[in-house]
């Protein structure tokens, strides 16, 4: 079991050759690029090394190609690849994504000043820094939906990380980069080599500029076969390898655009409607009641995560989840950053041990809040990378996009006939034929599966009213409770918890619940709100898997129905990650969460045996 830690970021010296500034690394003693013309030398070893001018050029519509590397550095292997692929890439939803790996990250600083030295890459470098990712371990998914590119840069040592990678797809093409294996030993072992050629398969091939001993028989033992073809400038010979296909009289069936049904129109499956219409899928979401009517559906959601000790944040669902909802969400109108102050109610201390934990400015203490009326405490903790959601205009932003639509329908069985799923209505009317079902009905969920894992439901209230001392619009307080300002003028609370309960009355009782928690750290501010007969307010269900973790997969192996439910009271944030990881399921594309987080949201881990009902859900040939 792999133990990870802190990443620490690369420390550089700078050499000066021609008016080029060239990075070299104080940890390996050894340069990131050629200092004879890095980019050419990418050019040369890798693009030209495994072919991808011609077969990136050649990709079929909707066909999906990875490339993956070991040593991202300066990024400048994977931004040549980016321009080249902007200069062949054919006008068909073809896409291009990477897997990174990286030790030793370069700070932002450093790596803005590392890419100054290629200004023909700047249209490129530019997005990557925009959303080049904090010093965290773990996987950070990086798109660039306009461009069809996009990265998952995993942080860490890669005899922790390439053990760890779930293989839903296969990578096409390997840049072996990092440094010479005489400067890291580590990186050109056998065990990494091994976990290479894992997430590999026939016709994947292999470039490096190093041909040393231990990278040709790690790769030979596989049936992998070698060349040396000449290398860059003064280097004698590089590496260039492919792993043979095999005869087979069987054809894989062409790639085209997948007809995707979802279930449910709250947050589950309007991020899985934008996973897929993103790639440019079609989707029709079918919902009873109408967009985000059930437990999505409350004026403001509040991005407030428990974040892990670091050496979890890997593989801590909620770490991983914000990192990547907070990039997610900025691109939508719906979207303000904001920081949370989240109180140490305990005293514990434990909120602030993270501060030394994670890269600056993730986490701060709170020093001085006087221009709140909610007054601080020693020990509370400033997540400073957090936001707010408006869910209608998210809503209203993801249905706006071309491939998506929604019907109003109840939607009672799916039948799974000749490698389609036929959608029925109450009616027992065929409103569908799809290639996919993705079920995202929260607790209802249940009723389209023969077998389903029970899911608790939860009454949960929020409240809002006019405040006559208005918060701070970027900042919001967590507190076992949670309080925010909603607009200019109205305040909203969060929320009641009462499991095993279904109603959706709004109470005065509950009211009065969110006013108590209020008051345990703000009792002055607290008593200045209006009266809470002019409050209003919302009460929905959430639905909770019995280890708290959502549904997230096939019931059944080789089926074609999906679930996706039981996100409990975090929806807005664990969403868009669990979309992603989703697609990566239903079209066999790169997974952005190791592969033990991976085992905990597969479905089959809560079912048991349980006598068989009438089948809702029915598969013939």
């Amino acid at each position: 079991m792999c133990v990870f830690s802190s990443i620490q970021t690369a420390e550089l010296d700078w050499q000066s050759i021609d008016g080029i500034e060239i990075p070299i690394s104080t940890q390996f003693g050894d340069v990131y690029f050629s200092k004879d013309n890095g980019l050419l030398e990418t050019r040369h070893v890798f693009l030209n090394g495994n072919d991808l001018s011609e077969r990136l050029s050649n990709l079929k519509p909707f066909e999906y190609f990875c490339v993956g590397e070991t040593g991202f550095g300066t990024g400048l292997n994977i931004l040549a690849l980016w321009q080249l692929w902007q200069q062949v890439r054919p006008d068909n939803q073809s896409h291009l994504h990477v897997i990174s790996v990286e030790k030793y990250p370069l700070k932002k600083a450093d790596l803005i000043r590392a890419l100054a030295t290629w200004p023909e890459l700047s249209e490129f470098s530019e997005q990557l820094i925009q959303q080049y990712p904090l010093a965290i371990p773990g996987c950070h998914r990086l798109n660039f939906d306009k461009a069809r590119f996009s990265l998952d840069l995993w942080l860490g040592d890669a005899t922790d990380i390439f053990p760890i990678i779930q293989k839903t797809h296969c990578v096409n093409a390997w840049f072996l980069d990092g440094f010479a294996p005489s400067c890291n030993p580590e990186l050109w072992q056998q065990q990494v080599l091994d976990h290479i050629v894992r997430l590999s398969d026939h016709g994947t091939t292999f470039a490096s500029f190093s041909v040393a001993g231990v990278l040709k028989r790690g790769l030979q033992q596989h049936g992998i076969q070698i060349s040396r073809p000449r290398g860059f400038k003064h280097k004698r010979e590089m590496l260039k390898a492919i792993w043979l296909k095999e005869d087979s009289s069987t054809h894989a069936s062409l790639p085209r655009q997948q007809k995707i049904a979802i279930i449910g129109a709250g947050i589950a499956g309007l991020s899985t409607a934008w996973a897929f219409a993103k790639r440019g899928h079609a989707v029709t979401i079918f919902e009873e009641k109408g967009i985000i009517s059930g437990g999505s559906g409350n004026p403001l959601a509040l991005l407030n995560p428990k974040l892990s000790p670091i050496a979890q944040s890997h593989e801590h669902l909620m770490t991983a989840c914000w990192q990547y909802a907070v990039r997610h969400y900025a691109q939508f109108k719906a979207f303000r950053a904001l920081s949370v102050e989240q109180f140490d109610l305990k005293q514990t201390g434990e909120l602030q041990q993270l501060i030394t934990q994670y890269p600056a400015p993730i986490l701060s203490a709170v020093t001085d809040n006087n221009a709140s009326p909610i007054p601080s405490q020693p020990l509370n903790l400033s997540l400073n990378l957090a936001g707010a959601v408006i869910p209608k205009t998210l809503s209203e932003e993801i249905l706006a996009h071309p491939n998506i639509q929604w019907t109003k329908a109840k939607i009672t069985q799916l039948s799974e006939v000749n490698q389609q799923v036929q959608v029925y209505d109450e009616n027992s009317v065929c409103l569908m034929q799809a290639d996919h079902v993705v079920v995202c009905a929260a607790k209802d969920s249940a009723a389209l599966f023969q077998t389903y894992p029970h899911l608790k439901p939860i009454r949960g209230q929020v409240s809002w009213m006019n405040t006559p001392e208005a918060l701070h619009a970027n900042r919001a307080y967590s507190y076992g409770g949670y309080c925010a300002q909603l607009d200019d003028t109205q305040l909203i609370l969060g929320a009641s918890f009462h499991p095993n309960r279904e109603d959706c009355d709004v109470t005065t009782a509950d009211h009065q619940h969110n006013l108590d928690l209020l008051s345990q750290i703000a009792p002055e501010f607290a008593a200045s709100l209006p009266s809470i007969d002019l409050w209003q307010g919302r009460a929905s269900i959430r639905a909770q898997s019995a280890d708290y973790f959502p549904l997230l997969g096939q019931l059944e192996p080789n089926c074609r129905i999906f679930s996706f439910a039981g996100l409990g009271s975090k929806g807005y944030l664990f969403a868009p990650l669990c979309g992603e990881v989703l697609v990566a399921q239903v079209l066999s594309q790169a997974c952005p969460i190791p592969n033990s987080l991976f085992e905990k949201l597969q479905p089959q881990r809560l079912i048991k045996k349980v006598k068989a009902k009438k089948p809702y859900y029915s598969k013939s040939t």
